[in-house]
């Protein structure tokens, strides 16, 4: 009974010794150094502000009916809490001149841990006629270390479409390093002028083997397969073209 009463008094002094400590802080030193120190306390503890530039995937292809450039990059700056992102994707093919190029601008709001969730805006500068899309998206790390980015886009033409990608590491070695990855489109409805049928419409299932010769640069071999689906695919045939394609692909993943 005696332990359980004298709890709260240690308490008690243990605040008291605390406030003591703060006010003769504040009595001997300038309130603005005093502002300073803990704004710079603050800012030690999740509050800095910092950045990260990653080219997720610059690589060249060479698949079944055309060879392409194919880039993917993310950057960020902000803090713990609130980013700003921004996310760019494409494809060069040789010969054509590009035939996909995205740009997004994201509001990004950590509500987790390892989650963050996401809302801007994308534009679609090819395939012609060029996109604009209010996005909504979640990004972060599932459980087993997969990594997942998924959005919600609202186009311009008020279609509806949805985008999931994973990826995961697997570590060999401590530099040679197995990434599979797979990316699903699916569309509410259809929009044909840029492509693309209602429904599953789109896939790639991917695997790359890179070597980490410093942690921010790792050149990487690998293979790829992708596939158009249901109304889309009648539409590429409709093209004369594949709806299926295999590629091996080369490239480096870089940070800074």
């Amino acid at each position: 009974m005696t332990r359980l009463t004298t709890l709260p008094i240690i308490g008690l002094v243990l605040l008291s010794v605390e406030v003591c400590a703060q006010t003769a802080a504040d009595a001997y030193y300038d309130p603005e150094a005093m502002a300073t120190a803990r704004a710079a306390l603050k800012a030690g503890h999740g509050n800095q502000v910092n950045s990260l530039l990653i080219a997720e995937r610059m690589e060249y292809s060479w698949a079944d009916s055309e060879d392409a450039l194919v880039w993917e990059a993310q950057g960020w700056r902000g803090t713990d809490l609130n980013k700003l992102w921004v996310k760019t994707e494409g494809e060069y093919v040789d010969g054509e001149g590009t035939e996909e190029a995205e740009l997004q601008f994201l509001y990004s709001r950590a509500v987790s841990p390892f989650w963050d969730l996401q809302a801007g805006i994308r534009y679609d500068f090819e395939p012609s006629p060029s996109r604009s899309h209010l996005v909504l998206g979640v990004q972060g790390l599932a459980p087993y270390w997969f990594e997942m980015d998924s959005a919600l886009f609202l186009s311009d033409e008020g279609k509806l479409s949805a985008r999931l990608e994973f990826e995961y590491e697997l570590l060999l070695t401590q530099r040679l390093i197995l990434q599979p990855r797979v990316e699903l489109n699916v569309a509410a409805a259809g929009d044909s002028a840029v492509g693309i049928g209602r429904g599953f419409f789109d896939s790639v299932a991917e695997l790359r083997l890179r070597y980490e010769i410093r942690r921010e640069f790792a050149p990487y071999l690998g293979i790829s397969w992708g596939g158009d689906f249901n109304n889309t695919a009648d539409l590429v045939k409709s093209e004369g073209g594949d709806p299926r394609e295999f590629a091996v692909v080369a490239g480096f993943r870089a940070w800074f």
